[in-house]
């Protein structure tokens, strides 16, 4: 079992990413979304330059990068770090959202990561009907084959079914899941969010409720995108489909829904957070103390699970990476 940490592409990634290597973290995996965060690429090899901790992409979004143009970042990231990659990819959920856009079918990411696979391999490739290959002379990029491993983030049955199909395949090498599904699904990542308890700490404290507050909030996000009359009967979701619908207009309602994605808590969003019970705070993510955390990563090795990726959030990440490594690494 590996423990690796999820950081935000920004101004303190390098820093965050030192300080995961000085805590024992396995991985930084850094997250895909364009208008949330700065570039992921950038963001990774100034982290590649500056440590020597293994790195991922947790995930990737396809549309945002013609096909050619991520198979020569990742050669440009071997280069500079060899070995040290993994490339999750996914349907761009929240990533698309943000842009008012649908999630991509999983045809289209089946199509992507098939390309990506054969030009990393060195492959003749057709991409929109046209023959494509990565011809790079040998001074110029790394050779070909690549090896770097791609995984992809499946939820449901039927991307859960295509995973393994490409898994089976040798497309990919396994799956980014939350839950930790149970089966041979090759190199399994759960990808977890919550806090580790202080002693004494209470489910319900301000404190627990800031650092889960951000992933919380992402299930109002995904109830507007996906079943909004269903807002009506959760607890302030009238007030705060009242908030979106007056901060901006139609049309442009996606950009206030998610802004902080996952990283902090809006004005909009705050109320929310306030008048959730302590007992649905416990429930948003892994949230316990010292020995919960070991035991529920204990529970995920027995079924299977490779690596478990922890993903902080809220005004004091750091104290939360301190936290969770003393907890499941130590």
């Amino acid at each position: 079992m590996e423990i690796s940490v999820g950081i935000t592409p920004g101004p303190q990634a390098v820093r965050l990413a030192q300080l995961a290597e000085e805590l024992g973290f396995a991985r930084a995996w850094l997250y895909d979304s364009a208008a949330l965060y700065e570039d992921i690429w950038i963001n990774l090899a100034q982290i590649a330059e500056h440590t020597s901790i293994d790195l991922g992409t947790a995930v990737l979004v396809p549309n945002l990068r013609h096909v050619m143009t991520t198979a020569t970042a990742i050669a440009t990231i071997e280069r500079i770090a060899p070995g040290r990659l993994t490339c999750g990819f996914g349907t761009g959920l929240t990533a698309r959202w943000v842009l008012g856009k649908p999630a991509l079918s999983w045809a289209s990411l089946t199509t992507y990561v098939t390309q990506l696979r054969g030009l990393l391999d060195g492959k003749v490739v057709d991409i929109a009907g046209a023959k494509a290959q990565m011809i790079h002379l040998p001074h110029l990029a790394a050779p070909r084959p690549i090896n770097t491993p791609l995984l992809l983030s499946a939820l449901g049955p039927k991307g859960l079914g295509i995973t393994k199909d490409l898994i089976g395949s040798g497309i990919v090498e396994g799956l980014i899941d939350t839950e930790g599904i149970e089966g041979d699904w090759g190199r399994h990542v759960q990808m977890v969010s919550g806090t580790v308890l202080d002693p004494g700490e209470d489910v319900g404290a301000s404190r627990v409720r800031e650092a889960v507050g951000p992933w919380f909030v992402v299930g109002y996000h995904y109830v507007w995108q996906a079943f909004p009359e269903a807002l009506a009967g959760m607890p302030g979701g009238p007030e705060w489909l009242a908030r979106v619908e007056s901060d901006r207009p139609e049309g442009e309602r996606h950009l206030a829904v998610n802004e902080g994605h996952v990283t902090d808590i809006s004005d909009r969003d705050r109320p929310l957070l306030e008048a959730a019970s302590a007992e649905t705070i416990g429930a948003a993510g892994w949230v316990g103390d010292a020995t919960d955390i070991a035991r529920r990563v204990g529970e995920s090795a027995g079924r299977g699970v490779d690596e478990v990726l922890y993903t902080p959030s809220g005004p004091d990440v750091e104290r939360e990476m301190r936290a969770f490594a003393a907890a499941a690494i130590a």
